[in-house]
């Protein structure tokens, strides 16, 4: 007898649905083919128990399963589900009349147990798209992929509970979340605020006009200053997430399995790799390519803690998604695309020993040392991140300070309202939305500035030592800090601002 039941693959961060055809004859053997990897091939074994040990059993005849289309490679043990259900339909252990209907994902355990898997929201955006009834999954990812609307999400802990649903013994109950809801509830609850953070205002000042304009920033300070304090806070005063980021971002967390019973992701993501990372752990990549850390950060933020510690070809390969805002991964028979439009939060300390060229300093480091350390960072990366602020110790009289600072929630309302002026400017342009995407072109047409404003400019570039790269990213600098204000003119204050924020395009910063 023959049974086709619907599994689905992943790739990138869109599912293919894949057909399971269980074919039982006359004979002995078990026969697995369609390009399966060593996870599916070692199946069997977990099916075999799986039945045995929840009262049903391996037909003892010939067993043949084409996984279709048999020239795509399938891989990993979500896989078993679909399977077991299969055998027991061909061998008419169960009701073979409604396996057709649903999309069948999970992995088994020897006790008929299930696993969770990856990639749950994908599959079942997949399974909506292809008309099927309804997705049969592990029930740890159940809310994730109750989602997804006009679609019965059936969450089962065990294969008995899909058996008897099938036998119509005890039908399973949909799970229904309501999506806007869950969404909203916890935007203006972040878990770090900057309300904690004591002092630090010319700091705090410019990270709010980087989330203001999407900019990327580094700080520079000595260890204790303050700097992975301030750059955890930052996602608590981006603007929130559209239900379109929150579904791009929940999607790509879905395919790398980093969602553990949960819905929509609501909150922007923070990732904050250790700087041993490598250069595939950063963009993705592998045999079986799966996203990096890039794009894992994909609407929210990128932390690089001790940015010259990390391998300069680990740096160099994120020129291009820095750029470009996605990342290719290239193999000999396919290619994967990652969105990665994120912001770069990057800290450093001046020196190998951490300090400033303080005498009273407890490590001392000469100015080869420092400048030695600061070119292990490449000018083309450095040109990609358009503010640079130094970060100072907090003095004890601002540590012991009672007073509770600006709340999150305060200046989030201010970078919300900069970034809708953005999107407005930028609507017609169709993958721009915020200030620091601006091209030359756009820099000419919406940084226009008076005569008062291009003498300081000139005036700082001369006197400071500024490199070119530095005269663009003033430009958007001072665009985002306009916004702020309210202001459809850039004025002089707010180049002058803006020319603050490029301590490492000056020469002689090191003193």
């Amino acid at each position: 007898m023959l049974v086709k039941v619907y599994g689905s693959a992943v790739f990138g961060v869109d599912a293919t649905t894949i057909t399971v055809e269980v074919n039982i004859d006359k004979g002995i053997g078990y026969h697995l083919v369609g390009l399966p990897d060593i996870a599916i091939k070692e199946s069997s074994y977990r099916i075999a128990a799986a039945l045995k040990n929840t009262g049903y059993q391996l037909p003892g005849k010939k067993i043949t399963i084409n996984m279709a289309p048999a020239d795509l490679r399938k891989e990993g043990s979500a896989y078993d589900l679909p399977l077991a259900v299969g055998i027991l339909a061909a061998s008419g252990q169960i009701k073979s009349d409604n396996v057709d209907k649903y999309l069948i994902m999970g992995e088994l355990s020897l006790d008929g147990s299930l696993q969770p898997i990856k990639g749950a929201l994908s599959i079942a955006i997949k399974a909506r798209d292809e008309g099927f009834k309804g997705f049969i999954l592990p029930k740890q990812n159940a809310k994730e992929a109750a989602i997804v609307d006009n679609l019965e999400v059936l969450g089962v802990e065990n294969l008995t509970e899909v058996i008897d649903h099938f036998d119509e013994k005890k039908k399973l109950q949909p799970t229904v979340i309501n999506t806007r809801e869950e969404f909203y509830k916890t935007l203006d609850f972040p878990e770090f605020d900057f309300s904690d953070v004591k002092g630090q205002e010319s700091i705090k000042r410019c990270m709010e006009i980087a989330a203001a304009g999407g900019h990327n920033i580094i700080l520079i300070g000595p260890p204790g200053s303050g700097k992975t304090m301030l750059a955890k806070r930052l996602p608590s005063i981006l603007p929130p997430m559209t239900l379109r980021e929150a579904l791009e971002t929940t999607k790509i967390h879905s395919v790398a399995g980093k969602i553990k019973n949960a819905g929509l992701l609501s909150q922007r993501p923070f990732r904050s790799p250790h700087h041993t990372a490598s250069s595939v752990s950063l963009v993705g990549g592998g045999s079986y390519p799966q996203p990096g850390e890039i794009s894992l950060a994909h609407n929210g933020v990128l932390f690089l803690d001790e940015l010259p510690e990390f391998k300069r070809e680990v740096l160099e390969v994120m020129r291009q998604p820095l750029e470009d805002r996605e990342v290719t991964i290239s193999r000999a028979k396919f290619t994967i695309t990652y969105p990665s439009s994120f912001m770069l939060v990057a800290s450093m300390n001046p020196s190998p020993g951490g300090y400033f060229n303080d005498p009273s300093a407890p490590i001392q480091t000469s100015a080869t040392e420092m400048q030695r350390y600061l070119n292990k960072i490449s000018g083309p990366l450095l040109d990609r991140i358009d503010i640079h602020i130094e970060v100072t110790p907090v003095p004890f009289e601002k540590l012991s300070e009672t007073r509770k600072s600006e709340s999150s929630v305060q200046i989030r309302e201010r970078v919300t309202k900069a970034r809708e002026i953005q999107s407005i400017r930028f609507a017609v342009l169709e993958h721009i939305h915020y200030n620091a995407q601006m091209s030359s072109k756009q820099i000419r047409e919406f940084c226009k500035l008076d005569t008062d404003s291009l003498g300081l400019l000139k005036n700082a570039m001369e006197r400071l030592n500024l490199s070119a790269r530095a005269y663009d990213r003033i430009l958007k600098v001072s665009r985002t800090i306009a916004d702020l204000e309210l202001s459809i003119d850039i004025k002089s204050h707010h180049i002058a601002e803006a020319i603050q924020y490029r301590s490492l395009d000056r020469e002689g910063w090191l003193g």
